[in-house]
């Protein structure tokens, strides 16, 4: 079975940052994980904004997901947001945000397990 990563690039309204924080990191994830497809999710925050090239968005989250058919699950995804089956909170900017769907070329690799 094809492996996906979906990557979500995002940032608070401002002033709710740690309202957004406690949403997308103690409901989101796992609610976004129970659609089935997907198998993981992670969230990420930009180190250095100043970076030449650096994102306008200081939050990335990136979901792994198990599935032939990745538009499908992505389609299953957006019905359960715009239906309010799947809450989203009205901290989260839907201003910049950006999603992007990549499919794996390589397996994982892995650092070998270190001795004791």
């Amino acid at each position: 079975m094809p492996h996906f990563a979906y990557v979500v690039h995002s940032n608070p309204v401002p002033g709710r940052e740690d309202e957004y924080n406690e949403w997308y990191s103690n409901r989101h994830l796992a609610d976004v994980v129970s659609v089935p497809g997907f198998v993981s999710a992670q969230r990420f925050c930009l180190t250095d904004s100043t970076v030449e090239g650096a994102p306008p968005q200081k939050y990335m989250a990136i979901y792994t997901m198990n599935t032939d058919e990745p538009e499908k699950t992505l389609e299953q995804l957006t019905a359960l947001v715009e239906t309010g089956q799947m809450h989203m909170s009205e901290a989260f900017s839907m201003e910049g945000m950006a999603t992007h769907l990549y499919q794996a070329i390589t397996p994982v690799v892995a650092a070998p397990a270190k001795g004791n």
